[in-house]
C-alpha cells in the first residue's frame, strides 16, 4: 500500500467522522476489559496476566499484544480512546480497516517491545494503548500537517506543531528517570515506529522477524535464569545428602527434611520435562 501525504491549509478545525469499524471494535474491547478489570479487582488483577512485564512474558507471550487493552484508571482509558476516535477515524476511512489495524498493532506492539528491552531487569508492568495512539498522532500529523486542532478547546494550533511538541516532550521525558508512572519511552517509540513504517519500505514480514528475535532473546534470558535456579537447588540437595550419608536421615531437623523433600520434588519435575 502506498501512503499519500497531503496538506489542507484551509481547514481550521477537523471534524472526526462517525465511528468507523475498526475504531468501534478497538474502543469496545478496551472499554469492556477496563470494566471487567474494575469488577474483578478484588479477586485478581488483569494487569498481572495481560500487562507487559519482563518477569513473566515467558511463557505469557501474548503480553506484547494484550497490554494495549489494559488501562490503569478511567481517565487513562478515556483519553486514549478519545484520541483514537478523534484522529484515527479519518485515517481508517482513508487507509481502510485492514491497513489501519496493521499500523495500529505494529506501532503498539513495537513500542511495547522497545520498552521491554529497556526494562528487562525491572519489576514494572506496562499497560495502555499509548504507544499505538502516539503512532496514530504521528501519522495524522504527516498526512494533514496544516490542519488545526483546538488545544483546551480554545487555542488553534497546526497539527504538525502539535505533533512535534508531543514528540519533543516524549523525547525529553524519556531521558528523565523521575519515577513517573507515565511511560514516555513508549510514546516516543510509537511515533518513531510509525514514522519509519510510513516513510520506508517497512513490511509486516520484517516486523515479524524483529518480534521473533526479541522473543528469542527474552526466552534465552529466562532459560539462563532457570538453569541458575536449578543449579542452586541441586547444590542445596547435595549438601543435605552429604549430611545424610554422614549422620543418617533421622539426624536431620524437620526443616531440613522438608527442604530435602521439596527440593527433590522440584528437581524431579524438571527432569521429567526434559
Amino acid at each position: 500500500m502506498r501512503y499519500q501525504f497531503k496538506t489542507e491549509p484551509g481547514n481550521v478545525v477537523f471534524n472526526p467522522q462517525n465511528f468507523t469499524e475498526a475504531i468501534k471494535i478497538l474502543i469496545s474491547l478496551n472499554a469492556l476489559l477496563f470494566l471487567f478489570r474494575y469488577i474483578a479487582q478484588s479477586q485478581f488483577d488483569l494487569a498481572q496476566i495481560f500487562g507487559l512485564s519482563s518477569n513473566n512474558i515467558w511463557p505469557m507471550i501474548w503480553q506484547p499484544l494484550t497490554y494495549m487493552f489494559i488501562h490503569g484508571d478511567f481517565f487513562h482509558v478515556l483519553m486514549n480512546m478519545f484520541v483514537l476516535w478523534m484522529f484515527g477515524s479519518e485515517l481508517e476511512s482513508i487507509w481502510g480497516r485492514r491497513e489501519f489495524l496493521k499500523f495500529y498493532f505494529i506501532t503498539g506492539i513495537g513500542s511495547g517491545l522497545i520498552w521491554l528491552l529497556f526494562n528487562l531487569n525491572s519489576n514494572a508492568v506496562l499497560i495502555g494503548a499509548s504507544g499505538a495512539i502516539y503512532g496514530i498522532l504521528l501519522a495524522y500529523g504527516l498526512m494533514f500537517p496544516n490542519r488545526k486542532v483546538l488545544i483546551y478547546f480554545f487555542f488553534p494550533v497546526k497539527v504538525k506543531y502539535f505533533v512535534i511538541f508531543l514528540g519533543l516532550m516524549a523525547f525529553v521525558s524519556s531521558l528523565s528517570y523521575s519515577g513517573s508512572n507515565i511511560s514516555h519511552l513508549t510514546h516516543l517509540s510509537g511515533m518513531m515506529i510509525g514514522f519509519i513504517y510510513l516513510k520506508s519500505t517497512w513490511t509486516l514480514q520484517r516486523f515479524k522477524l524483529l518480534l521473533n528475535s526479541y522473543l528469542a532473546i527474552i526466552k534465552y534470558k529466562k532459560s539462563i535464569k532457570k538453569e541458575k535456579h536449578i543449579a542452586n537447588i541441586q547444590a542445596n540437595v547435595d549438601q543435605l545428602l552429604d549430611k545424610v550419608s554422614e549422620v543418617g536421615f533421622e539426624a536431620l531437623s524437620e526443616e531440613e527434611k522438608e527442604k530435602l523433600f521439596i527440593y527433590s520434588k522440584h528437581l524431579g519435575k524438571n527432569i521429567e520435562k526434559d
